[in-house]
């Protein structure tokens, strides 16, 4: 037995068993449906913000490293500190300093806060005015015994030794000894079982305490941040689901035209979506906001499934054929159909899983395993419960609604349908030309596309949208801060040039001239980082350190200056000593920032050109550390932002080539396998690409750069787009015959066929285009281009792809018989 007996065979017999038994089918999926809600219990929510794609990159577990090994002035923690910020005031009054320092005395005095120490202003100023204090109530006594002129000159005095760094807000006025803003930054000392729930209740207690606390004080940290991007993925679920729902059911009614059909396809949909999550559950994989597209895009596939099932059985009622024997007849066409864009839409959605993010291949797992689902229930549970529900309503004596196909080659839809193909027929090489034409200039203007990979593509803005912050309860959303402190911190504490990149630099620093290596980089540099004078790079690292301490402490100066050959302020012998002393002085706090107490690792901190793209500073970066002596690695957090817009792109184009060539490769093989017409795989290919690259030149038109989610639109897009040129080829392929050209084929299909892909485009637009509501810029980006996908694969199918059949079917005259292009056309 052939291959294409065996696949009809096995086809035959599942359709006779959807057909001939469709009270066990529907029990055996009403029974896995109960299976899978047992999942739903177990599904994990995550924020899937920007920690959910930078945890495994090797880049960010080098910056990790350098923020172990170094004390950074301004470091937050994710699992170990809570900030307490204090704006709208001179934070260096000495009423704001008690302030603060209550504040830390009454998180003090709740033992399950577990507050191990605290940095910010009123604990430096504190303990520089008196060491002997070490706890928060010692802070408060020290400064409400202090003057207000005691206290000015122990800022002043602090500032000298740079230990107020990142504490207070760049503002900071030393001689007015005034700041608009502080950070005071409590560490905690939680065990290992704590969890980020915990973490959480701790952080929204802090903040009720600041929030009894005078003036403003926000407390800010992983926990509240997770929460409020948690808290965002559950507000647009309550925004655009409903939104979804009710769209789709306009259509279902539009489509079905009958309340038992709608019916049916509303439980198939719902079972769907237990299904998905109930495999979540099972799985481990948690839910995050890049996740919400996947129930939108399952819903708008069933609703695809669901019309063609339900349009081709009227058809064949229309015919004259009995309730079975018509369910026969639409399975045996559809299955086929349906097992093929199951399939290219399994490679279209799960081509993400090669990705080297996270998120990203958590999403290609589920959404390639959600349209399985989708196949199954809408493939084989649909026709079986419609076949029980129209037995049910025989007996019954329940009256049909309209159940006419929706759209025949009368109706004014049938006619628009046709005309591509009518108009295809005259010369459809010229149109094919024009199309490839058109689509490879657009596709061009189209591949540049930009990248990013940024914290406003997860956050909820600032200030909501007017139709969001309207809606009644339970839509209405939470409030949120995040956005608003993120941006006071960049406002307030940001550097206002460019971004900061850090070479960790691993080696002996004890050895004589190790000092002269590490400053040697920094007379040439790339063009990015020659931000300093004469064209030189402007760094900060223990070498500066040495020389600003050195303009403050004579005896270290004369230290350094004795062990300094050449005279240009950087010593090259006896670097050990110099180190002992310098960490032995009040410059301790800055030395520990880049240099470790082994003298062993260094760190450099390299200011860069603030007109510098990311690609032109990493770059830059990776060149300075080539040029070290030692083993040095470029990390910061433009540099692993690169990283991950990187394999941002990376992921985008894998799995768009992916998807494509697998897609392509299953075509010709199934077409050569049933039907001996292995081309018309190649054929099916051309409109999705088409679609493509109308929607790459869209995307950089509307200024939609590739993202965390949207670099996942190429791939899906074929997943998704695939499907229009499959049920037109397959129809196509139905109708054409020895009897029946392939032109009138071709009308015959985009007035049937046509009339229920103009449904399920309209839904599946529209439907997952809801998620332009969603609270997060990325979910509404992303609901945009589905929305243009989905539209352009469906006029792909219907403009590009009967001229390409055409053209198609000419080339095999040709070959058949070689005297047929010496005949006029026939069909």
């Amino acid at each position: 037995m052939s291959l294409a007996e065996r696949i009809e065979t096995a086809t035959e017999r599942l359709n006779t068993t959807i057909v001939d038994r469709p009270r066990v089918v529907v029990v055996a999926f009403l029974l896995l449906t109960g299976v899978f809600i047992g999942g739903l219990g177990s599904v994990q929510m995550s924020a899937g913000g920007l920690d959910a794609f930078t945890d495994d990159l090797p880049e960010q577990k080098t910056l990790d490293e350098v923020e172990q090994n170094f004390e950074q002035p301004f470091q937050t923690d994710a699992q170990t500190t809570t900030q307490l910020i204090r704006t709208k005031s001179n934070v260096l009054t000495r009423e704001a300093l008690v302030r603060d320092a209550r504040l830390l005395e009454r998180v003090a005095e709740h033992d399950e806060y577990r507050m191990e120490s605290a940095r910010g202003p009123a604990p430096i100023i504190a303990q520089h005015l008196n060491p002997s204090a070490t706890t928060p109530a010692d802070y408060r006594r020290t400064l409400e015994r202090a003057t207000p002129s005691e206290i000015r000159q122990a800022v002043r005095e602090l500032d000298d030794s740079s230990r107020l760094s990142g504490v207070v807000s760049n503002d900071f006025n030393p001689t007015s000894v005034s700041a608009s803003a502080s950070i005071t930054t409590i560490s905690h000392d939680f065990p290992g079982s704590f969890g980020d729930d915990d973490l959480t209740a701790v952080q929204t207690d802090l903040q009720a305490i600041a929030d009894d606390t005078p003036g403003d004080v926000r407390a800010f940290g992983s926990g509240t941040t997770e929460t409020e991007i948690s808290q965002s993925v559950q507000d647009s679920l309550l925004i655009v689901m409903p939104v979804v729902i009710l769209l789709l059911l306009f259509f279902l009614v539009v489509a079905y035209r009958d309340p038992i059909d709608v019916l049916l396809g509303l439980v198939a949909l719902v079972m769907t979506i237990i299904w998905t999550f109930g495999f979540l559950g099972y799985s481990g994989i948690p839910f995050s906001q890049q996740m919400i597209s996947v129930p939108v895009l399952l819903l708008a596939v069933g609703v695809d499934f669901g019309i063609h099932i339900i349009n081709r059985y009227r058809e064949e009622t229309e015919r004259g054929f009995e309730a079975v024997e018509a369910m026969r007849e639409a399975n045996a066409q559809l299955l086929i159909a349906f097992v093929i864009v199951t399939v290219t839409a399994v490679f279209g959605f799960g081509a993400n899983v090669i990705s080297d993010l996270t998120p990203i291949r958590n999403l290609g797992i589920a959404s390639a395993v959600g349209i399985i689902f989708t196949f199954l229930i809408f493939g084989l549970f649909l026709p079986a419960t419609k076949l029980v529900c129209d037995n049910v309503r025989t007996r019954l004596g329940v009256p049909e609604f309209n159940t006419a196909p929706i759209a025949s080659e009368e109706s004014a839809l049938g006619r628009v349908l046709a005309f591509p193909a009518r108009v295809s027929q005259h010369a459809p090489a010229v149109i094919v030309l024009v199309l490839l034409l058109s689509s490879s200039l657009i596709g061009a203007y189209g591949a540049g596309v930009g990248t990013s990979f940024e914290n406003e593509d997860f956050l909820p803005p600032e200030e909501l949208p007017a139709y969001v912050t309207g809606l009644p309860e339970p839509f209405s959303p939470g409030e949120y801060t995040i956005t608003s402190t993120i941006n006071l911190l960049d406002d307030k504490f940001g550097s206002s040039q460019g971004s900061t990149v850090k070479i960790y630099a691993r080696g002996n620093f004890k050895e004589d001239h190790a000092l002269e290596a590490l400053a040697a980089p920094n007379d040439n540099p790339p063009e990015s980082f020659a931000v300093g004078p004469g064209g030189q790079a402007e760094a900060q690292s223990i070498v500066t350190v040495i020389q600003s301490h050195a303009e403050r402490d004579e005896e270290f100066a004369a230290l350094v200056a004795r062990n300094d050959q050449n005279d240009n302020g950087i010593p090259d012998r006896n670097l050990e000593r110099i180190y002992d002393e310098l960490f032995a002085s009040s410059a301790s706090g800055r030395a520990e920032q880049y240099l470790t107490e082994d003298y062993r690792s260094a760190l450099v901190e390299y200011q860069t050109d603030s007109d510098a793209s990311q690609t032109e500073v990493t770059t830059g970066g990776e060149e300075m550390a080539d040029e070290f002596q030692f083993k040095a690695t470029s990390t910061g957090d433009v540099v692993v932002r690169a990283a991950v817009m990187d394999r941002i792109f990376q992921s985008a184009i894998q799995g768009l080539v992916l998807a494509v060539v697998l897609t392509a490769v299953f075509l010709v093989a199934i077409y050569g396998v049933l039907e001996r017409k292995p081309l018309l795989g190649v054929v099916n290919v051309f409109p999705i690409l088409i679609a493509i690259a109308f929607l790459l030149g869209t995307m950089r038109y509307l200024d939609i750069t590739l993202n965390a989610l949207t670099a996942t639109i190429l791939s899906i897009s074929v997943g998704v787009g695939i499907a229009y040129s499959v049920h037109t080829t397959h129809r196509f392929i139905d109708e054409f015959d020895a009897t029946t050209g392939a032109h009138e084929a071709m009308m015959i299909t985009l007035t049937g066929t046509g009339g229920a892909l103009f449904g399920s485009m309209l839904t599946t637009a529209l439907g997952t285009g809801a998620l332009a509501l969603a609270i997060t810029p990325i979910l509404g980006n992303f609901g945009v281009l589905i929305g243009l996908s989905v539209t352009y694969s469906f006029l792909a199918a219907v403009i590009a792809l009967p001229p390409a059949v055409l053209l198609w079917e000419r080339i095999r005259q040709w070959d058949l018989d070689p005297l047929a292009r010496l005949r006029p056309a026939t069909r």
